[in-house]
């Protein structure tokens, strides 16, 4: 009598990104944030979730490849430098690591690439995404606007104020449509997804919605300094962020 073969489990990896060359804020993927290189969050995260069978970091540094694997991650390859600019996209950065592991005999079937400047990410947000995914393209973290883009104002080329959009200047905030945006922490998809569509927001990706409070760009010092203040007030009081 023949047995039905065992389905097995899906193989899963964590790709964080982490070039050496930030420009805004020097070194800042290593940056010491409360005490810990700011990579260090997202790797330990990515660990605690046990969502995946290997973390990897994909970098160009040599020191960056030396503090992941020190909290725990792989570094099984080097990214080259045609990659590492601040041109270079997150989708071609995905495929080349996955191509890497792939012709080291490894191919995963999902992947989600982490970014290593998300120290508020939880777990619990990658389980969502996770299970959200097999009905999307890509899952991805996102967050609402904290105010109705389309009462938008700008400077024209003639030093003016003009409105974004002049038919909805003057509706009230609650008659116009929530507008959400990527939150910069997370992205899941399949290999394949990866490697043969690799378009995040096509109009089969789903959103994984979180809280605003738990989302700071790290573009300047000053978002910096607020992301400062957030860690250690999460830190110093049983508030849950």
């Amino acid at each position: 009598m023949s047995t039905a073969p065992v389905k097995q489990n899906p193989r899963r990896v964590a790709v964080i990104p982490a070039r050496g060359g930030s420009q805004r804020i020097p070194r800042k993927n290593i940056r010491l944030l409360n005490g810990k290189p700011l990579i260090a969050y997202s790797i330990e995260t990515a660990i605690q979730s046990e969502l995946f069978d290997r973390v990897v970091v994909s970098t160009d540094d040599a020191e960056i490849s030396e503090i992941a694997q020190s909290f725990g991650a792989e570094v099984p390859f080097l990214r080259p430098k045609a990659l590492s600019d601040h041109m270079t996209g997150t989708t071609p950065v995905m495929q080349h690591a996955l191509q890497e592991l792939i012709a080291a005999g490894d191919r995963p079937d999902e992947a989600c690439l982490i970014y290593a400047t998300c120290p508020l990410l939880t777990a619990q947000d990658l389980s969502k995404g996770l299970e959200i995914l097999p009905s999307a393209s890509f899952c991805f973290s996102a967050t609402s606007f904290d105010f109705p883009i389309q009462r938008a104002l700008h400077i024209t080329a003639e030093g003016k104020l003009a409105p974004m959009f002049p038919e909805s200047i003057n509706q009230r905030s609650q008659d116009l449509t929530e507008a959400i945006h990527d939150a910069g922490q997370f992205y899941w998809a399949s290999t394949k997804n990866w490697l043969e569509d690799g378009v995040i927001f096509g109009e089969k990706a789903k959103p994984i919605m979180l809280p605003r409070h738990r989302i700071q760009d790290l573009d300047t010092e000053e978002d910096w300094l607020r992301l400062t203040q957030i860690m250690l007030l999460k830190q110093a009081s049983e508030f849950t962020i």
